[in-house]
């Protein structure tokens, strides 16, 4: 799965590992989620701080401005500075399981990171095949149209010569004005598919070749359950998520244990000569002092508050549960609907190309039959909307199988940079490079540059047209190997 070449493609007109790495590259969906989570890895730093000393300095001048008339030897003025160093030594457990909390939510964010990132590949994947799909559709209905053209000009010709009947004609110019009609809608798909595209990839399609064979397809649905239940990302957060719950519980449940801190202080005062009034001469101007001891604070009674947090704590624990096990549903729903869609799609490809033999030889018949008079114009207009109708099924299936495939990978858990052969050139995102730079950072003015934006704008790119590239014959871009 891993293998470099299992979204490979060579470098000329655009492939699908193109619009993979455009997308993981310049999406902004994706980019946005990147940012959520070195967000989140802040979250273990912070947790972290609690437990780490504190230290704050104070200074003040304080000017009396009315003293007690039976003071007279009280300063007028007088300049107050101090240092404070608190350093924390249990907490109740606070500390530790915030900590571990919020690791596991780091976990989880890294998990739903991935599972974003499969997400954005399988829109990306579906808007390449439907772009390939409808460049295929238009191709046909405009190779359609123009059969019909001439068809109508030969009954035409034979109508002059009264071989045929003016209800002939009728039929054609019928069948020609339903033609246009299907590939000015034809035109309208591929543009709308194309402007798809662009909002995910950030580019415009250009040629796009035919997508490689998909890697790792399972042999059955339960092989593909199996798969999903150990690396589909989102079942991993929802894990991930319960744990933090569960030291979510712990951290409420500490605010009602005693708590044991040191602390030192040193204070400065200058009473700028005027302590002591007339017999200042008499007094130190100026003090130091310092202190140093050990707190301890025992809760007694805090109105049922902490109590109540835990419970709260519980009740979001025992959600956090019952959403892993949803997840789990869904994952087991998503795998097996999306192996019957595949199989179902991959069956329909195969009846489609039978009945693209069998209207094409139908076709030829029919024609060979007009000529002598065994088969009417009708018969051969017939003929040829079989035979569109079987092509575009055709081209429809090899679209939804291929999507369809890409899909069961994703809710495999096999469908992420690192498992389509996007690594190179320092592509693959870490999300582990931040929360390793992070998680131990104690010093307060360290920033990160001012934030900007990474993905790409559109506004630049040129409306998409219903031009299709020549690369070859329609029938054989789906690369569903059918």
């Amino acid at each position: 799965m891993a293998s470099a070449a299992a979204i490979a493609s060579p470098a000329s007109a655009d492939s699908l590992r193109d619009a993979l790495v455009g997308a993981y590259k310049t999406n902004p969906t994706l980019q946005a989620a990147r940012a959520n989570q070195r967000a989140t890895d802040e979250g273990v730093t912070i947790a972290k701080s609690g437990g780490l000393p504190t230290v704050s300095a104070s200074a003040q001048h304080i000017e009396f401005l009315r003293r007690s008339a039976n003071s007279f030897t009280a300063p007028t003025r007088t300049l107050q500075a101090g240092i404070d160093l608190g350093v924390p030594v249990y907490t109740g457990g606070a500390v530790k399981n915030g900590i571990k909390a919020a690791k596991e939510r780091v976990a989880a964010g890294q998990a739903r990171l991935r599972a974003t990132e499969s997400s954005i590949f399988s829109l990306v994947v579906a808007a390449y095949m439907d772009v390939v799909r409808n460049e295929a559709i238009v191709g046909l209905s405009r190779n359609q149209v123009e059969v019909l053209t001439i068809n109508l000009e030969a009954t035409s010709d034979r109508f002059e010569i009264g071989d045929l009947t003016r209800t002939d004609i009728a039929q054609s110019q019928s069948r020609l004005a339903v033609a246009l009609s299907d590939l000015r809608s034809a035109e309208a798909n591929l543009i709308n598919a194309r402007e798809v595209y662009i909002q995910l990839v950030g580019s415009a399609p250009d040629a796009l070749e035919p997508p490689p064979p998909l890697p790792g397809l399972p042999d059955n649905p339960q092989e593909a359950v199996y798969t999903a239940l150990e690396f589909n990302p989102d079942l991993i957060a929802a894990k991930e998520d319960a744990e933090a719950a569960g030291f979510d519980v712990k951290t409420a449940g500490a605010g009602r244990l005693p708590t044991v801190s040191l602390f030192a202080n040193g204070d400065y005062n200058d009473f700028y000569g005027t302590l002591g009034g007339p017999t200042s001469s008499n007094f130190a101007q100026s003090e130091k002092t310092a202190n140093a001891g050990v707190s301890l604070t025992i809760p007694i009674f805090q109105g049922g508050r902490i109590a109540a947090q835990q419970r709260q704590a519980q009740a979001r624990a025992s959600s956090a549960l019952e959403q892993v096990i949803a997840t789990e549903r869904n994952v087991i729903a998503q795998v097996r609907a999306s192996y019957s869609s595949w199989i179902a799609a991959n069956a329909i490809i195969e009846s489609s190309q039978s009945a693209v033999a069998a209207a094409e030889l139908g076709l030829e018949g029919v024609r060979a039959e007009n000529t002598v008079g065994n088969r009417t114009i009708l018969d051969i207009l017939n003929a040829e909307q079989e035979l569109l109708s079987a092509r575009v099924q055709l081209v429809t299936a090899r679209r939804n199988a291929y999507v369809a495939g890409f899909a069961l990978l994703a809710a495999m858990g096999k469908a992420e940079a690192r498992d389509l052969g996007l690594e190179g050139d320092g592509l693959l995102y870490d999300p582990t490079l931040n929360y390793n730079r992070v998680k131990n950072k104690i010093w307060d003015w360290d920033r990160d540059p001012t934030p900007e934006a990474i993905s790409t704008r559109t506004v630049d790119i040129s409306a998409p047209d219903a031009k299709i590239p020549a690369i070859g014959p329609i029938d054989d871009r789906s690369g569903t190997g059918q």
